[in-house]
């Protein structure tokens, strides 16, 4: 038998030398299935994590400690900068061009508050190098052109770059990210609250950037700050998978590390120095027209400054202890925050967070009116007493080390970058990267400890929350002219430095204009760059084996595979006899199914045999396109659950109280459930404002986009708003079960287990018995309708609609009918798709628009999208969508730029899929392993002519029927505009 990765890798020994590096430690962590290997560079000093797993997925992460002392987002712009070409890739963006020129399962990089992470990962050895040599070129060795500054950071133009007379603005894809980020309240406050709980260094800036600070930055500063921080000296590389550690050594030694000396980059951060006595304050915000109640939008929160995350131990136990005072309707800070309904739900941060050298835990509320505020202070402290007074219940504690087994046992498809992020803070303050992994070591220490002393946690609540003085009480509240004084401040700031300019300043600034948009608007040569070439993807899909039989007449998928001791179960329920009116409940019914209450269990009860005997039970609507008809569509609710081998009876009995006899009477319970999940829906808009613009376009286009319109667009959020601020849910009460009687119902129901070899006849016959217990109270199997709707009448029609929102960026999409899964020319629109995003409109939306982000993308509802994401423009980027159309039609681009986008629509459709996962695709919507192949030699057959025919046939003005929807800032010339609809 060949040995496995992580055997292979304890042949390391410490001492050993390789490459210019020598082995530290080697330790193997059975629990994870891998082997770690602690290096240093010699020259440098350089730290190197290395884990070595039977994982094809393998990651590369380098990361640098970035302390900055001001706001201007010096680490945030130059994370942004150093992907905009280098010594040995000269071209503009070398980043974005490699996202099609290789097979990545992931590409990215995120500045922290203290570190910068350049992590990629994929499933090809040679397209490693590649992105390997790209990475270590581009943080090592940029280019760092003023030009690139000022596209990614910021500039001073002209509105139109192209006309001097035009007013002066700030431009730049940083300065409108960050204006973006603000707009959401969440994120403001969670700043706000980390830059005042650490008002001593690097803790008390904004890294991301302060939108009226980033103008302070100057190209100089960006330089220095890289010459100081990106130096190996200051640098921990992480690698992961079945690839040898060796090669990639080798490489990293040889295309950088071994080009510098070592330097002490003096980036430490000190210790906050603790306050004698707690503060308060107080900050403001835009009020949340979606929010439920607009008289209650004031949030509070404490928040305590723990100890050391450096100190893995005690992390692990404030980590637990966070769960145990606060997740859940069993912990003590629900029942006395949460259940007397005095705010929506917990503060936007809440919990233990370890994302700064010493850790914080935060307690508090939002959605609440001011007069509760001193209610609030009262009950967190009584609630911290209450707890040194009694404690956690055992099962309790028992629970949650039983979600950490879970979590353990669960095989992720990209568990190389959730490892990179979960040691990336404690190692990045010197840390020991290898004593994180050791979980069940941790898990065994921290039951010891709680054997020997059982006031173990209440001596620790003691000694961090209720003796402690380095505590902040925070509070924010809606302020209506918010945003007018944001954008005053910004005018404010502008006309100051366009008062300083001379005649010659501004003539320089409108000639560096023209300069930027000519660079931006030039054919590069991306020749110098690696790529994949199309032959280097496998021709053929790979298979999944599925066993298809049924248990009492249900349908049943069964599908084999290394889950590692878990089962994993899901059901589909058919939700085709449903009436009409109570479409928009179902979203409600899914997020309540499973937290009322069932059998003999209230909803703590239920709650806590959820959580002691399953890695969890949800539900949640699905709406899925025939892949060969437009109008016809599935529409459905998905439970699923997962649990040990040794829990599969419980897990089972848990699905049959709520199928027999779920709780739907607890008025006050309910209403808890729909406060939270309104303030949570109104919460994520302007995260993913991108998505809910694009829903709304689609509505009017196909039935299907018309039920995603219903389920989760902006139609439910406004929906869960009236539910939220309606004093009486009774009527809600009485709709549940009527929903209940057509939705789990046996009849409209098929099953999927993923589980091993070992475990397939026992989850048969435990399937067996769970689907006999829900059929004992049905009469004669009746004849059902089937699956598919067909909706007959349904005639598509142009709408396009804009919503006025507190933001100061928009969210744009236009949507465009065309052509279902099946269809010949569906491969070539996701080709085109991607073509028109890299080749066109990334660079007219996001470089010359300023905008985080935009592009094209086909969906398997066979809609075509077009959208833009934290966009400065409105009018502008439609105009944008248009012209990529005609860019499309004319043919102007090569066999490479096909070639490349043929890359990147693979990278997606190889994309690596997890045990729990597999087979899925064809339990859910019934695409086939032969449906895939054939879409594959579809794709591989796309040439240049079938673009230009799918451009003009589907995309050209007039042909097929397109929505269109806008979410954004007030916008007069859109109010004007009698083919626009004003929400």
């Amino acid at each position: 038998q060949k040995s496995t990765s992580s055997e292979r890798a304890l042949n390391y020994q410490p001492g050993q030398k390789i490459y210019g590096f020598t082995v530290e430690e080697v330790v193997s962590v059975p629990d994870l299935f891998l082997t770690a290997v602690k290096l240093t560079h010699n020259k440098t000093g350089a730290k190197y994590l290395h884990a070595a797993r039977d994982d094809s997925n393998n990651l590369f992460s380098v990361q640098f400690r970035t302390t900055p002392m001001d706001s201007t987002g010096v680490p945030h712009i130059l994370e942004h900068t150093v992907l905009c070409g280098s010594e040995k890739y000269p071209c503009r963006d070398p980043f974005f061009k490699m996202l099609n020129r290789s097979l990545s399962t992931f590409m990215n990089a995120f500045t922290a508050s203290d570190y910068t992470m350049y992590p990629f990962s994929t499933q090809n050895r040679k397209d490693f190098q590649n992105l390997l040599s790209v990475y270590l070129n581009a943080v090592f060795f940029p280019c760092l052109r003023e030009q690139d500054f000022r596209q990614e950071g910021w500039r001073l133009e002209n509105t139109d770059a192209t006309d001097p007379d035009s007013p002066l603005v700030f431009k730049g894809v940083v300065f409108n990210e960050m204006k973006g980020v603000f707009s959401d309240n969440e994120r403001l406050y969670a700043q706000h609250l980390q830059n005042k709980l650490y008002p001593d260094h690097t803790y008390s800036v904004v890294s991301g950037g302060e939108p009226l600070v980033i103008p302070d930055l100057t190209w100089k500063q960006l330089r220095q700050f890289h010459a100081k921080h990106y130096h190996p000296s200051n640098a921990r590389f992480f690698t992961y998978g079945d690839l040898p550690l060796e090669q990639h050594l080798e490489q990293i030694e040889d295309e950088a590390l071994s080009k510098f000396e070592r330097i002490d980059p003096n980036t430490a951060v000190p210790c906050q120095p603790l306050w004698s006595s707690p503060r308060e304050d107080h900050v403001t915000c835009s009020p949340d027209t979606l929010a439920p109640f607009p008289a209650k939008q004031n949030t509070l929160c404490v928040s305590y400054l723990l100890g050391d995350i450096t100190d893995t131990f005690e992390a692990f136990t404030l980590n637990l202890l966070s769960s145990l005072m606060i997740t859940g309707p069993n912990s003590p800070f629900y029942k006395a925050l949460i259940e007397p309904k005095i705010g929506t739900d917990f503060s936007p941060v809440v919990g233990y967070d370890g994302s700064t050298k010493e850790a914080s835990f935060s307690v508090g509320l939002q959605g609440m009116s001011k007069e509760d505020m001193e209610t609030v202070k009262d009950i967190i402290n009584r609630t911290i007493d209450d707890i040194i007074k009694n404690g956690f219940e055992e099962e309790r504690i028992e629970a949650l080390l039983h979600k950490i087994e879970i979590q353990i046992k669960h095989q992720s498809t990209n568990f190389g970058l959730s490892l990179a992020v979960y040691i990336a803070s404690p190692w990045n303050h010197e840390g020991d990267p290898v004593q994180l992994l050791q979980i069940s070591e941790y898990t065994a220490r921290f039951r010891k400890a709680l054997d020997e002393n059982p006031r173990f946690l209440q001596e620790k609540v003691k000694q961090y929350f209720k003796d402690n003085t380095h505590r902040l009480t925070l509070s924010m509240s809606p302020d209506d002219d918010h945003l007018e004084k944001q954008a005053a401040a910004e005018q404010m700031k502008l006309e100051k430095m366009v008062q300083a300019l001379t005649d010659e300043d501004k003539k320089d600034i409108y000639e560096k204009g023209l300069d930027l948009l000519e660079a931006q608007s030039q054919t590069q040569d991306i020749s110098c760059l690696p790529a994949l070439k199309v032959s280097d993807i496998e021709p053929r899909t790979s298979v999944t084996a599925v066993q298809l039989t049924s248990a009492g007449g249900v349908p049943v998928q069964y599908c084999e595979q290394p889950t590692n001791g878990l089962v994993y179960f899901r059901a589909m329920c058919n939700l085709n006899t449903l009436p009409e009116d109570l479409r928009l409940y179902v979203p409600l019914f899914c997020s309540v199914i499973t937290r009322m209450g069932c059998g003999d269990l209230d909803y703590k009860g239920q709650a806590q045999q959820m959580e002691l005997r399953t890695g969890g039970m949800s539900a949640s609507t699905q709406v899925i396109p025939d892949s060969a008809e437009l109008d016809m569509f599935e529409q459905g609710v998905l439970l699923s659950s997962s649990c040990l081998d040794r829990n599969l009876p419980h897990m089972f009995q848990l699905w049959s109280d709520i199928f027999n006899s779920p709780h739907f009477d607890d008025e006050e319970r309910l209403k808890v459930l729909v406060m939270r999940s309104a303030q949570d829906l109104a919460n994520g808009i302007s995260y993913s404002g991108h998505m809910y613009a694009m829903t709304r376009a689609g509505r009017h286009l196909t039935p299907a986009g018309d039920l995603q319109e219903t389920f989760g667009g902006m139609e439910q959020v406004k929906f869960m708003k009236r539910m939220a601020e309606t004093p009486d849910l009774n009527l809600v009460l009485r709709t549940l079960p009527r929903i209940k009687k057509h939705i789990l119902n046996p009849d409209n129901m098929r099953c999927a287990v993923n589980t091993t070899p070992q475990m397939l006849t026992d989850a048969a016959s435990q399937l067996e018995g769970f689907v006999q217990r829900i059929n004992v109270n049905k009469r004669e199997r009746k004849s059902v309708r089937p699956n598919i709707v067909e909706e007959l009448n349904f005639h598509p029609c142009q709408m396009k609609t804009f919503f006025s929102m507190p933001f100061s960026v928009n969210f744009i999409s236009e949507i465009i009918r065309t052509v279902p899964f099946c269809h010949e020319d569906y491969a070539s629109l996701c080709i085109l798709a991607k073509m028109m995003t890299f080749k066109f409109l990334h660079g007219e939306i996001r470089e010359k628009g300023g905008a985080y982000g935009g592009g094209a993308k086909m969906g398997g509802g066979g809609l075509f999208s077009f959208y833009s994401y934290r966009d400065p423009h409105s009018v502008q980027t439609l105009a944008a969508f248009r012209r990529s159309v005609d860019w499309a039609k004319s043919g102007h681009f090569s066999q490479q730029d096909i070639d490349e986008a043929k890359l990147s629509v693979f990278s997606a459709v190889d994309s690596p899929v997890a045990p729990a996962d597999k087979g899925m695709g064809q339990f859910l919507s019934g695409i086939t392993d032969e449906m895939k192949q054939s879409h594959r030699e579809r794709l591989f057959a796309v040439a240049h002519k079938n673009l230009t025919h799918v451009a003009e046939r589907y995309l050209s003005l007039g042909q097929g029927t397109c929505g269109a929807a806008i979410l954004g800032p007030e916008n007069e010339m859109l109010k004007k505009d009698p083919t626009w609809i004003v929400k």
